[in-house]
């Protein structure tokens, strides 16, 4: 069994998803062979030196060695600015290369002429593979892995839509190749599409496969299980290059839970799927980090979870992972709480990511989140006070915000600009087939088939172009909040922001 991690996604960590189902075929021992597409196709394209025709260009080649050890040493997290150069000269290799035919940096791919939402699109990208500006490597690259491997299955986690073209390129190289070989494809992105109400799969002439869900139950039955074992397994990161991820150190990703203990956000597209909360048992998620922590001697242990809960928390406090983590967490009264915080850095923590959304209450409750201001202001102080950087993620245009409430938003921030070490802006997406699409007036999803958004009237007036003006004109201009955004990583941003944690 082969499983591919596909281009584009951020190429500074192992991939979990095809780890956690490495993991499971090796504890029944069944032989997988698993490869980061990824990080291997923006690396190869980034090594045959694109015609350098303007002086940036010509630098970035000129340094691209350099740049490559710079940005996987220790020393990239003491000099933010030379870390941005760094960045920003890698992105242009990857961009030039890709030109003119996609427009490709280290976090997106579009390709002219093909949208990632339209199956019909899709359905093109894998009838005429060579169009994409990977297939020179991963034409190579999987013919090689198949002529030596011979799986009699290939996997393709498929996550972002970033992702979607180069997925199903690769897909159609590979029916084209050896159409005996059975394909599938799953991840988050699949997911998504397969729980909308009335899917009707459109891949089904090209993809023998489509796995809704956590597929290590799935691949077991096709390895030939008749009664698979689907008990939590131990990640396998063992088959990834660890050393060749774009960051200033290793970096462990791990999920604790599926789903999100909350889940009655109104805004959240897991809501709308239905996505049920499945949490692994803390004493477990402690044994698989005693074990992962020992055998890769990570620097950064990241957690997926939507939401780290408040019990895994403490159970972290009482037994430390023994390397810095960083994850998601709720507003909650553990974190108002100085003593806490205190002994969650002890434990590692440096940073955690906290979705407050918008500094007016009356917006966070009609959005069902579920949070008090006075709350996650506590939240703020006890952390900064406790030395826990925070990324603070703000949502604008929700139905319930207007031009008035968005400043609320920013005066909060400005009122805790010292407490906020990061921030993600952005702007409210509504999910296609979600509860609050009864209340709205709603127009075509966006772009095509496979959309999982839709456009709406605002109730206000307050619609995406009038929420950018604001952003661009007031909201980053006000200097508290340019001094935090110039702290951001660019391309990269949160997943290298612990990296930077000054305190």
């Amino acid at each position: 069994m082969l499983l591919i991690h596909p281009p584009v996604a951020k190429p500074c960590e192992p991939p979990p998803g095809v780890a956690r189902l490495a993991g499971a075929l090796k504890r029944h021992r069944i032989r997988c062979v698993v490869m980061d597409l990824n990080v291997e196709s923006i690396l190869a394209s980034i090594q045959d030196p694109p015609n350098a025709r303007d002086k940036w260009t010509a630098r970035a080649v000129r340094n691209r060695d350099a740049n490559l050890r710079f940005i996987r040493s220790r020393e990239c997290r003491f000099n933010l600015d030379r870390y941005k150069r760094t960045v920003m000269d890698l992105n242009r290799l990857v961009e030039t290369a890709a030109a003119p035919v996609a427009r490709v940096n280290l976090s997106n791919f579009q390709q002219e002429g093909f949208s990632p939402v339209c199956s019909d699109d899709l359905l093109e990208a894998a009838e005429s593979p060579e169009r994409n500006p990977f297939y020179p490597y991963f034409s190579r690259r999987l013919s090689d892995a198949v002529e030596a491997t011979g799986p009699f299955l290939v996997g393709f986690s498929l996550n972002f839509l970033s992702q979607a073209l180069c997925t199903f390129a690769m897909i159609g190289f590979l029916r084209k190749r050896w159409p005996e070989i059975k394909l599938a494809i799953g991840g988050g992105l699949v997911t998504s599409w397969a729980r909308r109400p009335g899917w009707r799969n459109p891949f089904a002439g090209l993809v023998d496969h489509l796995v809704a869900g956590p597929g290590e139950s799935v691949l077991l039955s096709l390895a030939g299980m008749e009664k698979p074992d689907d008990r939590h397994s131990l990640p396998d990161f063992s088959h990834l290059p660890l050393g060749d991820y774009l960051s200033p150190g290793s970096v462990l990703p791990y999920s604790a839970s599926s789903g999100c203990y909350w889940s009655k956000c109104s805004f959240c597209p897991e809501r709308a799927e239905n996505t049920p909360y499945v949490p692994v048992p803390p004493g477990r998620v402690l044994d698989d980090l005693e074990s992962l922590v020992g055998v890769m001697q990570p620097d950064l242990l990241h957690l997926l979870d939507n939401a780290v809960s408040p019990d895994l928390m403490e159970a972290i406090v009482r037994r430390p992972p023994g390397t810095p983590w960083y994850g998601f967490a709720r507003i909650t009264e553990h974190l108002a709480d100085i003593d806490f915080c205190r002994a969650l850095r002890k434990s590692g923590c440096v940073l955690l990511k906290l979705g407050i959304e918008s500094g007016d209450q009356e917006v966070i409750d009609r959005e069902r989140k579920g949070i008090r201001l006075e709350t996650a202001s506590r939240v703020l102080r006890s952390l900064h006070a406790a030395g826990v950087s925070t990324y603070v993620y703000l949502l604008f245009g929700t139905p319930s915000e207007n031009l008035h409430r968005a400043r609320r938003t920013l005066e909060f921030t400005v009122r805790h600009s010292a407490e906020i070490d990061f921030l993600n802006l952005a702007i409210f997406n509504l999910p296609v087939y979600g509860p609050e699409t009864d209340r709205l007036d709603t127009l075509l999803p966006y772009e095509g088939d496979l959309s999982l958004y839709t456009g709406f009237k605002h109730p206000e007036g307050w619609d995406r172009s009038a929420v950018r003006r604001f952003l661009d004109k007031e909201f980053k201009r006000h200097p508290a909040v340019a001094g935090i955004l110039r702290n951001d990583p660019p391309y990269f941003t949160s997943n290298h922001a612990p990296f930077f944690c000054s305190r």
